[in-house]
């Protein structure tokens, strides 16, 4: 008679199995990494369990009785059907994973939301990240990255979407004599220095800081506080909301610069279908910040 109350273990179908295999408990307990006599206590409780005896003792080691032949090839099944239906789940779990970087003063909710609204199931990560670590793509920390292009990432290493486009504005400090005009054009920023900062190129493509003198800095704070001391002006993206927490800076638009492009970038051939359902939920709800 079985346990009462108790359903099959796996465990206890296992050491049978091992036992089969080596005939012999004392290699079989090794093989384990259990004590002897507390493997003969797991296997005599299958034996109470399915009412019949499996193994029979010899001075050479252990036999199979006609009942241990019987059940084996079918708990071998067992464990087999058991591995089968663990690593089918891992792949589910691990195909429903993904890991978003997404950069400085892009505003992601919305495909986040959408995305976990058609996968509630999947494990959806965020990563803040700075223009310097953008890296973060290539060695595989983030699955997925959406920032302002240009990015410097290969070509053939990267897939590129795009998503939005955003105009440009002028950030400068108040009493600035460009302050109160409605706009300004490109044409007559032209002709100011671009000062060296990461990933900057002079193509209006990404942030600039621009001003005489002024030495190289990184964070997007120093380069506000270049600005608000009246030592340089910024031309950003007009989604870029931050500057206007400072209430000594003011924006102006800019005509005739091309746009800032937001992009989302994942690795070239990346398996990882959430990639993909990122993608449609990104280009669906993601755009362009009212100016």
């Amino acid at each position: 008679m079985n346990d009462l109350g108790q359903d099959l273990e796996l465990r206890l179908v296992r050491y049978f199995t091992v036992v089969a295999a080596h005939q012999h408990f004392g290699r079989a307990a090794a093989d384990l990494h259990v004590a002897q006599p507390a493997l003969s206590r797991q296997i005599q409780r299958l034996e109470k369990y399915l009412g019949a005896r499996l193994l029979d003792r010899t001075p050479q080691g252990t036999r199979l009785t006609p009942a241990g032949r019987t059940f084996l090839p079918r708990a071998q099944d067992l464990l087999q059907a058991a591995r089968q239906a663990e690593l089918a789940v891992r792949e589910q779990a691990q195909t429903e994973r993904i890991a978003i970087g997404y950069v400085e003063d892009l505003v992601i909710t919305a495909a986040v939301r959408e995305l976990r609204r058609c996968h509630p199931d999947a494990e959806i990560a965020t990563r803040h990240l700075s223009c310097k670590d953008v890296g973060a793509l290539s060695d595989k920390r983030v699955d997925v990255l959406i920032a302002r292009a240009p990015l410097p990432l290969a070509d053939d290493e990267v897939f590129t979407t795009p998503l939005y486009e955003e105009p440009r504005m002028l950030v400068v400090p108040r009493g600035h004599p460009l302050a109160d005009r409605a706009s300004v054009t490109a044409e007559e920023l032209a002709g100011e220095e671009a000062v060296p900062c990461a990933f900057e190129t002079a193509d209006w493509t990404s942030y600039r800081i621009l001003g005489t003198g002024v030495p190289p800095v990184e964070s997007y704070e120093d380069k506000l506080e270049l600005v608000a001391s009246g030592r340089a002006i910024a031309v950003l993206p007009v989604g870029d909301r931050r500057s206007s927490l400072r209430p000594d800076l003011l924006t102006v638009p800019v005509e005739g610069a091309p746009p800032s492009r937001v992009v989302l970038v994942s690795r070239t051939g990346d398996p990882n279908p959430m990639i993909g359902n990122l993608r449609l939920a990104a280009q669906a709800v993601l755009t362009a910040p009212e100016s």
